[in-house]
């Protein structure tokens, strides 16, 4: 099993694993290989250095119990295995968001009033995205209307369509 560190144009840094060095070559020659987080299929292998696990520098990172976390321990990372956790982190946020984007209408600004419309059954209901302000938001909540509110990240924006 090889385990490569690859990345796209936009820096997004992942692993990838292949049966063989032959086996990745077949797949990037045959456009298979994608970035999970913006689905660009010109990916670069990195330099990497192989991973040598030591239990005694895990368990002094990570907390002993769950409980201990919850009191205020914290969960600390550093170099690689930080890039990687981020990048993970960042290739499962963005695959939900495409997920939800993909199953939902947007109606821009009219999302309240669209909401509204869908709760009153003046409209089919349906999974509908939008914007609207913090306030308006509040006001569908109190109305019974289930409302996530989510943040807009400017620079991940692009990436997402």
């Amino acid at each position: 099993m090889k385990v490569y560190n690859l990345a796209c144009p936009l820096d997004h840094r992942f692993e990838g694993w292949f049966a063989s060095e032959e086996d990745y070559l077949a797949q990037q020659d045959k456009g298979m290989l994608a970035c999970p987080v913006c689905d660009s299929t010109e990916i670069t292998r990195m330099p990497s250095a192989p991973h040598i696990g030591k239990s005694s520098s895990a368990e002094l990172a990570m907390p002993k119990t769950e409980s201990e976390n919850l009191s205020g321990g914290v969960v600390a990372l550093t170099g690689s295995d930080h890039s990687q956790l981020e990048a993970q982190v960042q290739a499962a946020f963005l695959k939900g968001m495409r997920e939800l984007m993909g199953r939902s209408e947007d109606v821009g600004d009219s999302f309240a009033a669209e909401a509204r419309k869908i709760h009153y059954k003046e409209s089919p209901e349906r999974s509908i995205r939008g914007q609207t302000t913090l306030d308006e938001a509040e006001a569908l909540r109190e109305e019974g209307i289930d409302v996530l509110s989510m943040p807009i990240i400017p620079a991940l924006k692009n990436t997402l369509q």
